[in-house]
């Protein structure tokens, strides 16, 4: 059995996360099990949604979505698609931690089915790690571990690979034209947050920022979803060189205009992470989460994080009314640290 393992390659199932930021961290796991598993195949258990970003990872062989809204239990999509991958995969991992989660990969019969202890998948999968939050204290650290020997992540030192998605220039070319971008270098504003309002930087905030980067000769691109087109607004109306993005590109057109900026001013989001795995300089504002949990995954990043004494709280609104972890991060704060990282950079010729 193992030497038929190794002649075809290893079929692994991987049962995504519902966020775009854990998807894009998934990455890591997914380069980890390649590095391992010379000539495995991924298959991917994903929300429709999130097939662009699967699409920019060259790991993924292939994306399987799974029709069920998000909090929804869809049994009987779960179960029709647990019964068409009968055969297909050899081993099965499960980064989020419900029972719902383990579902299809137990139809599905897959013999070897991995994931962390939570909400009684005892029988759902056979073998079950206990999570230590002291030792994998970051999402991706989870994530990595669970494809790799047990043994081997005790420490909680090993190594955690960078996500990167690949990037599309004939797209690019594409929205440049179309939403009239100049060739000015460019920052993007990514003033959402799906969380919750305890993780958003004042909108007041980032439209002076935006002001001052005007200002200082840049083009500034407000990026975000449907739901944060009424904040693109705030920020750019009547600022000259401020294009509001938000809600009129797709989820794979934010993948190569944010590899367009020169850098980036944003929230603890999963444009932040998206923006990181395609290599551009990270200005990342945290406030009720930490960036020692969900940091981006880059040596391009400064964190901008107060640590006030009652964050990080992890509340999705400020228990106290007065999110003082992001109000007290000034826009000129932001506005130096962009400018400090293009001078370095010009300096580095």
């Amino acid at each position: 059995m193992a030497e038929a393992l190794a002649a075809r390659g290893e079929r692994f199932l991987v049962v995504g996360p519902s966020w775009v930021g854990d998807m894009v961290m998934a990455q890591s796991l997914f380069i980890t099990l390649k590095m391992h598993h010379p000539g495995c195949r991924i298959g991917v258990v994903a929300p429709a949604w999130s097939q662009p970003i699967l699409a920019r990872m060259a790991e993924v062989d292939e994306v399987i979505p799974l029709e069920v809204g998000h909090g929804e239990f869809g049994w009987a999509a779960r179960r029709a698609l647990g019964a068409s991958l009968r055969g297909r995969f050899d081993r099965a991992i499960v980064l989020p931690r419900s029972w719902k989660s383990a579902l299809v990969p137990f139809l599905a019969g897959i013999p070897h089915r991995i994931g962390f202890t939570g909400e009684q998948r005892y029988l759902l999968l056979n073998e079950r790690r206990r999570l230590d939050k002291g030792v994998l204290d970051q999402t991706v650290k989870r994530f990595v571990a669970l494809g790799l020997p047990e043994a081997q992540v005790a420490s909680g030192d090993f190594p955690l690979p960078y996500p990167r998605l690949a990037v599309d220039a004939a797209n690019q070319a594409r929205l440049r034209e179309a939403h009239g971008l100049s060739s000015l270098p460019a920052i993007g504003l990514m003033p959402g947050a799906e969380y919750g309002p305890a993780k958003q930087w004042p909108l007041a905030h980032y439209r002076e920022l935006a002001r001052g980067l005007v200002a200082e000769g840049f083009e500034v691109r407000v990026l975000g979803g449907p739901g944060d087109q009424a904040a693109g607004d705030t920020i750019s109306e009547g600022l000259d060189g401020v294009h509001n993005l938000c809600g009129r590109t797709r989820l794979a057109d934010a993948v190569d205009l944010l590899a367009d900026c020169a850098q980036v001013v944003t929230n603890d989001s999963g444009l932040m992470h998206v923006a990181a795995a395609v290599g551009t300089r990270v200005q990342a504002i945290y406030g009720s989460s930490s960036p020692a949990y969900t940091p981006p995954m880059t040596d391009q990043a400064e964190i901008h994080y107060l640590g006030i004494d009652c964050s990080p709280c992890f509340q999705r609104h400020c228990p106290l009314g007065h999110t003082r972890c992001l109000t007290e991060i000034p826009p000129e704060r932001l506005l130096a640290a962009v400018l400090a990282s293009r001078a370095a950079t010009l300096a580095r010729g």
